[in-house]
This record gives C-alpha cells, sequence and structure tokens, in this order.
C-alpha cells in the first residue's frame, strides 16, 4: 500500500507499507524513488509479513533523529527552505485491539521525543467514524479508544478526496 503526502511546501514524502522485504539497499530506493537523491529509513518485515518504507527528498527535508518500533517508524527533522522543525511517521497500525494500544502508546512516546509538528501517515487499522466503515452500524470499543487517543494527541484526520475508502 502507497501513501504519499505532497503539500505547500514541495515537500514529497512517501510511505509504503507492508513491503515484506528484509533488506533494503540504496539501489532499492533510487529505483523506487526514481533518482538518488532520496533519504530514506525502513522497518524490516519478520519473514513475509510486515515491513515499512519511509522516503522522502534529501535536499528538501534533512533528518536530524530517526526511532522505529516493529509496526512504525519517525524521522524528526527540518524542512531546509524555511529551517521549519517537524517530523513525519509512518505506521502500519496493530490488528488486535491491545496490540493497537501498545502501538498508539509508543506513538504518544515518540511524539513527545519529537516536541515538534508531527505529521502521521500510513493505516492505523482502526477507524474514526461509522461511515468510515462499510456496513458499519455502530463503533467497537477500538475505534472508541482510537477516537479518545487521536483527541488527546490533538490530531487532525485529512479526508480522502478522491475515495471515500482506501481499498477501493
Amino acid at each position: 500500500m502507497v501513501k504519499s503526502l505532497k503539500n505547500k511546501y514541495n515537500l514529497n514524502m512517501l510511505g509504503l507499507i507492508e513491503t515484506k522485504r528484509e533488506v533494503l539497499t540504496k539501489y532499492d530506493v533510487a529505483r523506487l524513488w526514481g533518482s538518488s537523491n532520496a533519504g530514506w529509513e525502513f522497518v524490516e518485515s519478520v519473514g513475509s509479513a510486515g515491513g515499512l518504507l519511509l522516503m522522502w527528498d534529501d535536499g528538501v527535508f534533512k533528518v536530524h533523529n530517526r526511532y522505529k518500533g516493529e509496526r512504525w517508524l519517525c524521522v524528526k527533522g527540518v524542512l531546509t527552505r524555511t529551517n521549519f522543525p517537524c517530523a513525519f511517521c509512518l505506521v502500519y497500525g496493530a490488528h488486535g485491539r491491545e496490540a493497537k494500544k501498545v502501538v498508539w502508546e509508543e506513538l504518544s512516546y515518540v511524539a513527545g521525543l519529537c516536541q515538534v509538528p508531527l505529521c502521521f501517515l500510513g493505516d492505523f487499522n482502526e477507524i474514526l467514524h461509522v461511515e468510515d466503515r462499510k456496513g458499519g452500524a455502530s463503533l467497537p470499543a477500538s475505534a472508541e479508544e482510537f477516537k479518545s487517543w487521536v483527541h488527546d494527541m490533538q490530531l487532525m484526520d485529512l479526508s480522502l478526496t478522491d475515495r471515500k475508502y482506501t481499498w477501493f
């Protein structure tokens, strides 16, 4: 699955989840990015499950710190044109309720470490609204807990503009 972000700073940030790769090389990243000026970080898969890859234009975003978990990775740095400090975190959420809570707790901790504006991208494997799930009639308990975590973290959910669901 591909998640990408492009904003007014002309920052291209590309996140790949479920890479199913235990090893990634600079050559692999340059081939995916289309040039050799890509900065990147990855979390290896466990066998054929999981794997995360976050790539960016090294001339636009300079990384100062990197943090990794089993289901997320975060890069903290500055946008070079404006010297704006920020962080980007790629997430592939857990499936079980208790495992989801562990990921959210880890992400809360990382946000506290970063102490800069933070953008999460990826898939939390959770919904915020009943209408986010086809055929849903009510929010499960884990969704209510996720909604509370999003509120506590003061996050803003950016809506999809071209589709109702990500899997179409």
